[in-house]
């Protein structure tokens, strides 16, 4: 399922809720249906789409308007006019289904590569603009800020072939077993006709697709490979519908041949999900060979396996990743995150974010500037909440209010996740106080206190952002590892409210700062 944009992006691409209709603009990079669940039901103009995709969404929904739909191909840029500022789209082969594409977003936002489902290969990637590919170890021109990746098989460690080397395997299984009279296709899903064609023009024929019992992917066929149909029921080569209940049909053909002895007939499913998902629950023999994903697998059911994928394998996601150099990835597969990856673990993790850098303006954030130097330098991301100012002066720990009603929003979090399925957790916040000690806020979701109108200082605090600044806080090590008796009276109270014991310092800290006393005091001595 894919996941919301940003709240600071004025478009959404393939999320179809209340929340993606109130964005300006529409994308749509493919007509998978995940893709376009919800569509029917709060599809709003402009969405941009190929023309492909536009006619294969209409045959899935056709209650649709058709000039909702603005049309946008592979190679093609268009400039938007928004309120916000006029920003440019380009679309780009996703490598994916007929119509798949990729769409990159340059604005004031930043530069933004929004895969979709993709397969991204060396072909695939020299087409984008010179100027985001880096060359001989050197970074690219201009770096992408945003990439949103389809991270589907991120966690496969073994190398998924090629399409054309998974097709070649197909082809490779059905001339090895001449005997058998039919030959079933497990290739209902858009994106595998590129099997069927290769199959119809290795072996010179038709193929049979029931029209009847699967009219819908009949009639997408008719679209886009409409020379290899057939309505002939009695035709060699014929779909095999992969869902529901696969296995239980596959032996079922199978024992009607054993009854009639008869040639069993070779039933194919190519798709990587079997090796993705099922790999589990195979017998020993069969794991071992699906690590040697080139080579076709036969289940215990009957069903030769082969490893087609549409998706990236993980050593694609990384080989992309170096080549693209983008300072923030986004997954846009909830099931596997962007942080598995070994690019993100090493350039994404502790990033800084200047207060100028548009990635605020992603997430809609006002951020107000520091007034050194040293405290911007100094910043790190680890949460995307805005400026709290919070009263210093005889404050009241026990009486905090929360700094907005709204839920945080984290690039790796309620971004992947979408806007509705994030649900709040307790979190631990610093209040610097300048020549004060150092206190701890805890602010609970859904408590809701007015906290006292006190007088004094004010003091900067931004939630979950790391500033170390000199003069404000000596060592929150310190102040952690103190003694209970060095709690003040607020903390005391607060902990006395929630009903648990004020916090004692660990045994191996004291045992610690006992022994750098004794070792101060030897060489004062």
């Amino acid at each position: 399922m894919p996941i919301e944009m940003p709240r600071g992006l004025p478009f959404s691409v393939d999320t179809w809720t209340p929340s993606s209709m109130r964005k300006r603009h529409h994308f749509l990079t493919h007509s998978h249906k995940d893709h376009c669940s919800g569509i029917a039901r709060h599809a709003s103009y402009p969405i941009y789409s190929t023309h492909l995709t536009k006619s294969l969404i209409l045959i899935y929904y056709p209650q649709l308007d058709e000039s909702m739909f603005v049309g946008i191909e592979v190679g093609q840029s268009v400039t938007i006019d928004d309120p916000d500022g006029a920003f440019s789209v380009t679309a780009f082969d996703a490598n994916h289904c007929p119509g798949a594409v990729m769409f990159l977003f340059e604005g004031s936002f930043g530069n933004i590569l929004h895969t979709g489902d993709c397969r991204l290969t060396p072909e695939c990637l020299q087409k984008l603009p010179e100027k985001y590919l880096s060359r001989k170890g050197k970074e690219p021109e201009c770096r992408l800020t945003y990439l949103f990746l389809d991270c589907t098989f991120g966690k496969i460690t073994f190398r998924i072939p090629s399409k054309h080397s998974a097709i070649q395997q197909v082809v490779n299984c059905i001339w090895r077993h001449p005997d058998a009279p039919v030959v079933y296709l497990s290739c209902d899903l858009l994106g595998q006709e590129e099997i069927l064609v290769s199959v119809s023009q290795t072996f010179g024929s038709t193929i049979y697709v029931d029209k009847v019992n699967n009219p819908e992917f009949y009639r997408v066929l008719t679209l886009t490979a409409s020379e290899i149909l057939s309505q002939d029921p009695s035709s060699r080569f014929q779909l095999f519908n992969g869902f529901p209940k696969l296995y239980e049909r596959a032996q079922k053909k199978l024992a009607e041949a054993r009854a009639k002895l008869q040639h069993e007939p070779l039933i194919l499913r190519p798709s990587a999900q079997w090796y993705a998902c099922e790999a589990t629950e195979l017998m020993a023999t069969e794991r071992q060979r699906i690590e040697r994903p080139n080579k076709v697998v036969k289940d215990k059911f009957g069903i030769w396996h082969v490893c087609y994928s549409m998706h990236s394998s993980k050593h694609e996601l990384e080989w992309a990743l170096e080549l693209l150099s983008p300072k923030w990835v986004v997954s846009t597969t909830p099931s596997c995150q962007a942080m598995e990856l070994d690019y993100v673990k090493q350039h994404c993790f502790g990033a800084k974010v200047a207060f100028h850098d548009p990635f605020w303006k992603l997430l809609d954030i006002s951020v107000e500037a520091s007034s050194t130097p040293e405290e911007a330098e100094l910043s790190e991301l680890c949460s995307e909440l805005p400026l709290l100012k919070i009263p210093t002066s005889d404050m009241d720990f026990s009486n905090v209010s929360p700094p907005t009603n709204e839920p945080p929003f984290t690039l790796f979090g309620r971004a992947r996740l979408g806007f509705d399925f994030c649900n709040l957790y307790v979190e631990k916040k610093i209040a610097a106080v300048t020549d004060e000690p150092v206190r701890v806020v805890t602010w609970e979701d859904d408590k809701e206190v007015e906290s006292n109108k006190l007088e004094g200082g004010v003091a900067e605090v931004q939630p979950n952002i790391l500033m170390e600044r000199k003069g404000v806080c000596k060592s929150v090590s310190d102040f952690m590892t103190r003694s209970s008796k060095g709690y003040n009276d607020s903390l005391r109270k607060l902990y006395g409210s929630m009903n648990v014991p004020v916090p004692q310092p660990l045994p191996s800290l004291v045992e610690l700062m006992k022994a750098n006393k004794r070792a101060k005091m030897q060489f004062e001595s």
